[in-house]
């Protein structure tokens, strides 16, 4: 546990140093802020004139978003499997072993990556050129940059205007499609692949997100509806839908300005904001408190209720179906109650640093959970100008949250245990 922590502390100043001789980063704090993001898979930036970027820093920006997605740890134990790499496995927030050995999980893991990566980069550079006219070279360069940030749930973009430069429905129609493959669990990958198909959809964690994605998709549509932001119907759907999914996968990408994003108040901000507290599923690249936790949450909850209104001496049987059926134990709704909390203590954390700074509670909440929940749609809040103490709360934001907090504190139990000598 404390390597992996260690481990993800020590990549992101590596992976800083050609950001820091790029001469688009105001410090070597705004390097290591843009490598934390982008192995985290964050997607919040502090590049300056991303659109003059070189092809070579764009494509390190993106490669890291595809290491930190796939995981670092995950990459190491497909070469050298040792007797810590269960152990190792768990620390990057991994909790599904999908075949008998980890070793052959994070093999599967890779292989699912690197599928997606050839039908993705050759769907959307296709798209790129017989739709939005760019030559082949600039084409794949592109649809690569956008499977990275889209697959692994990232949000990095080659252009400043993130998807909004390209103007295509059928372009942002695939990168959603690659958005909500990132946000699933590998373990469902490897049902969908292997079978059976049907259980897939008995899970709690699918059941879970179906329902979150439909619930706040609901309350983003109605927001924007009467708040009169757009005057279309189809501009209302397309941006809010795109937005929506983008925010609950923890992809990050955006097909509007942070300025028009933060006229989104009301019900809009709420669904964004729900979406990206809650994140996508378990054992993904995505981030947030994850939907197998939020249903095991619900399902306690409901148990504890018919419990009390049942009869004394009554029994609930307190079980759930994922990948078979299982017993809710109190030490497992426990523990998953916990994590929640957790990630609403460091969504108010980095929220109370941005309001001492005096931003406004709701752009402060939104830029906040963003960080924590490994998103990176912003609303102004994240830039080169911003309080250094801001940054560094939202790359620490990052660091917690991508790890889910275990292995951070082993970190921080060790180094304790070594100052007092013990």
């Amino acid at each position: 546990m404390v390597v992996v922590a260690l481990t993800w502390l020590v990549v992101p100043v590596v992976g800083s140093i050609p950001f820091v001789f790029s001469g688009h980063y105001g410090s070597p704090v705004d390097a290591m802020f843009d490598a934390m993001s982008g192995l985290s898979t964050t997607g919040l930036a502090l590049v300056q004139d991303l659109d003059h970027l070189a092809p070579s820093l764009n494509f390190w920006r993106h490669l890291l978003h595809f290491l930190g997605g796939q995981g670092i740890i995950i990459a190491a134990l497909v070469l050298f499997a040792g007797g810590g790499g269960l152990t190792l496995y768990y620390g990057e927030a991994r909790e599904e072993r999908i075949l008998p050995s980890v070793r052959s999980t994070a093999r599967f893991i890779w292989v699912v990556a690197f599928v997606h990566l050839v039908v993705g980069v050759l769907v959307l550079g296709f798209i790129a050129h017989q739709v939005l006219g760019f030559d082949w070279r600039r084409s794949f360069f592109h649809a690569l940059m956008v499977f990275f940030a889209a697959f692994d749930t990232g949000g990095f973009a080659p252009q400043s205007t993130s998807l909004g430069y390209y103007h295509s429905a059928i372009f942002e129609f695939f990168a959603v499609v690659l958005m909500v493959s990132g946000a699933m669990s590998f373990g469902l990958h490897y049902a969908l692949w292997r079978g059976p198909r049907r259980a897939v959809f008995r899970n709690l964690e699918a059941r879970t997100i179906a329902v979150t994605v439909v619930a706040t998709l609901g309350l983003t549509m109605a927001g924007l509806a009467a708040g009169g932001i757009y005057a279309s119907v189809q501009g209302l759907t397309r941006q809010g839908f795109f937005q929506l999914i983008s925010a609950h996968s923890g992809t990050g990408f955006s097909t509007v300005p942070s300025v028009e994003l933060a006229t989104w108040g009301g019900l809009a901000f709420c669904g964004i904001f729900i979406a990206m507290a809650l994140g996508g599923m378990g054992s993904s690249t995505a981030g947030g408190v994850k939907a197998l936790r939020t249903g095991l949450i619900v399902k306690s909850i409901v148990n504890q209720t018919k419990q009390l209104l049942l009869p004394e001496g009554a029994v609930v049987r307190a079980q759930y179906f994922q990948s078979g059926r299982r017993q809710l134990t109190p030490a497992l709704a426990q523990a998953a109650m916990t994590v929640a909390l957790l990630y609403v203590a460091l969504y108010l954390l980095g929220a109370g640093v941005a309001l001492a700074f005096g931003y406004g509670v709701q752009e402060a909440l939104f830029e906040s959970v963003s960080a924590g929940a490994s998103v990176g749609l912003s609303v102004g809040v994240t830039d080169p100008t911003m309080p250094m103490l801001l940054k560094l709360t939202y790359m620490a934001q990052m660091w917690l949250g991508r790890l889910e907090f275990v292995a951070v504190f082993a970190l921080i139990g060790f180094v304790f245990a070594w100052v007092r000598g013990k």
